[in-house]
This record gives C-alpha cells, sequence and structure tokens, in this order.
C-alpha cells in the first residue's frame, strides 16, 4: 500500500525469514564462523540460542541456501514428533528410499553416511526450535552421533533454539549429550547504533532511494519498545510506514512510531546486548552494514546447499568405495 508513495520496490520490514534481509552484526558473523567451522570440521554439535524474534530461523535458512554440493542437510523446524515420525522425516530430508522398519532406516543411514564420508563429503541435521525436542528425540540424536569412524563423525549436528535450550541440556538425564556439545554460539540483540543501520539497511534492500525515511527521533523510540529484537523492530516499522503513508507523511516520526506502539499495547524493553565493534565503528563515522558485510566476505567463507545428488540412493545401495569400519549404537557395524 506504501510501497509506491515511498519509492519502495518490495515491502521492507517484512516479518518473513527473507536471507535476503540479513543484516549481518558482529553476533551473526561469529553465529556463522561457529557452523561453518563446525560443519567442516566435524564437530558433533553445535548449539545456537537466540531469544524469541532475534533472527535464528533466518539465519540457518541463509546457511542452508549457502551450502554447496559436497554437505547434504536435514532441516527439521517442527521438533515435536514422535520416534517413527522423526525417522520418517529424516528419511525423506536425506532423499533415502522408504524403509520398512526402523533398523533398516538406520542401516540404510550408515550406509550412506560412510559412503559420503569416503567421497569427503558432509552430512549435517540442523533443528531449529530445538528446545521444544522431547527427551526421546534428544537421546536418538545422541545415538545418531556414534556413527562414526576412529577419527571422525558420521554426521554434523545442529540444534537451535531459544535459551531455554541451554537449561534442557543441563538436566542431569541428558549430560551424555550434553557433553558431546562442543561449541556454542549466541544471536544477540541489536544495539541502539546497530538499530538505526539495520533500519537504513532494510530500507535500501527494499529499493528506497533515501534510506533516511524515519527520523532518528523515530528510531530511538523503535529501539526502546522493541529492546533491539528485528522482528519487533519489522513490526513496528511497517506499521509506522503505513501510519505515516496514511497522514501524507514523507517520513516516519516520532509520533508516528508513538502510536504504533500504543496500537500494539508494547512496552519499552532494556537493551541487553554487549557492545559490538560494530558500534565502536560508529562512533568514528563508519557505517555497520558496510564493516559487517566486508567482514562477512573476508571472514566467513559460505558453502551452498546440495539440491541434488542422484547419486545418493545409489549410495545407499552399494558398498561404500573405500572400506570403512564405523561404530554405531544400534550395532550397525562394517569391518574393513
Amino acid at each position: 500500500m506504501y510501497q509506491e508513495f515511498y519509492g519502495l520496490r518490495d515491502i521492507p520490514f517484512s516479518l518473513a525469514p527473507d536471507p535476503r534481509y540479513l543484516f549481518r552484526t558482529e553476533s551473526l558473523l561469529e553465529v556463522f564462523a561457529n557452523l561453518q567451522y563446525g560443519i567442516e570440521n566435524g564437530k558433533g554439535i553445535v548449539v545456537v540460542t537466540g531469544e524469541v524474534g532475534c533472527g535464528k530461523t533466518t539465519i540457518l535458512r541463509s546457511m542452508l541456501q549457502s551450502l554447496d554440493r559436497s554437505v547434504l542437510a536435514a532441516y527439521i523446524f517442527n521438533p515435536l514428533l514422535t520416534t517413527d515420525e522423526f525417522f520418517d522425516l529424516l528419511a525423506s530430508e536425506f532423499r533415502l528410499p522408504p524403509q520398512a522398519s526402523k533398523a533398516a532406516m538406520l542401516r540404510t543411514l550408515g550406509h550412506v553416511l560412510m559412503a559420503r564420508h569416503a567421497q569427503g563429503l558432509r552430512t549435517v541435521l540442523v533443528v531449529d526450535e530445538a528446545h521444544l525436542l522431547p527427551k526421546h528425540l534428544l537421546e536418538e540424536i545422541r545415538l545418531l552421533l556414534n556413527f562414526e569412524t576412529n577419527r571422525d563423525k558420521l554426521l554434523q549436528v545442529i540444534l537451535c533454539g531459544q535459551p531455554e535450550l541451554h537449561d534442557l541440556l543441563a538436566q542431569p538425564d541428558l549430560r551424555q549429550l550434553k557433553q558431546r556439545v562442543s561449541l556454542k554460539c549466541s544471536i544477540k540483540a541489536l544495539t541502539a547504533h546497530e538499530t538505526a543501520e539495520y533500519i537504513g539497511w532494510r530500507l535500501r534492500i527494499a529499493g528506497a532511494r533515501d534510506a533516511s525515511l524515519f527520523e532518528p527521533a523515530a528510531i530511538r523510540q523503535v529501539h526502546r519498545c522493541s529492546g533491539g529484537i528485528p522482528r519487533i523492530i519489522n513490526n513496528v516499522c511497517d506499521n509506522a510506514l503505513l501510519t505515516a503513508f496514511a497522514q501524507g507523511s514523507p517520513r516516519v516520526t516520532a509520533a508516528a512510531v508513538e502510536a504504533v506502539i500504543e496500537e500494539l499495547d508494547l512496552t519499552a524493553v532494556e537493551t541487553i546486548s554487549a557492545p559490538t565493534v560494530a558500534g565502536d565503528m560508529i562512533a568514528r563515522g563508519q557505517g555497520v552494514a558496510n564493516a559487517t558485510n566486508q567482514q562477512a566476505a573476508t571472514n566467513v567463507h559460505y558453502i551452498r546447499r546440495d539440491t541434488a545428488d542422484a547419486g545418493l540412493q545409489a549410495a545407499a545401495q552399494r558398498e561404500p568405495e573405500t572400506p570403512l569400519k564405523y561404530f554405531s549404537p544400534y550395532r550397525i557395524t562394517r569391518r574393513a
């Protein structure tokens, strides 16, 4: 509705997790680096946490879209499953042929993991909303990690969820799983400086000729009520643009933002994120968007998703070219 009025090609503050709008802060760069390192080096379990609305799903989708053909990833976004449903979904995500039983599924999966490892390929299980995982599935995931050779894990696991995930893993009956967590990282809320850069960044991606549509006082209001949480920022900014458009205002004012805050019944949230390098760069007169995205290009190497693997089912049915011995909790072994 307001796109033509403000010269926008796209809706800049959509709540959809569109990787095009991923704003790379220092915190996000750290998460990407941890994910990359974990996948490349077979680190077992990588745990990523963040508050509601901080962009966890956007980060995961961005990572999955950037995986190359050397990585096959299964992405589970709804972990409220029975054991049978979990393995059925796992087989579908890994593009395995249907199996008659759990034992057959595990045997086939073991052969695929061995074949891919022998070819220098990596296999990853990504679980979003992992704080909702029931304990029986956490135990199944732990046992899947026992697919390994003497030196390497055959399956990499990424668990991503809200901070409650830490409390879940800290329970005494899950201590065996917790001991397998090799990397932990968290996504922090945006600082006041980053919030300003984030709003300008999304406006530019959406095609705005003037990225300063929001007055400085309006941006301060957005940050105060959102606490630097991107989902809340998006919701407030989208409604503020609509309000300003209805008023015929060429810019979004603090009054427009205040009206939206009252309408959405939001209260001020104190920012809890720590100071970042991006904030320091703002103080020196440099742009966060440019600085962080330049860091991404030099510090983090992304890999694209394996979109097709014609030989995968064949690999499940044939012996790996290089015989391996791997150790499985399900007593599925192959002798060298």
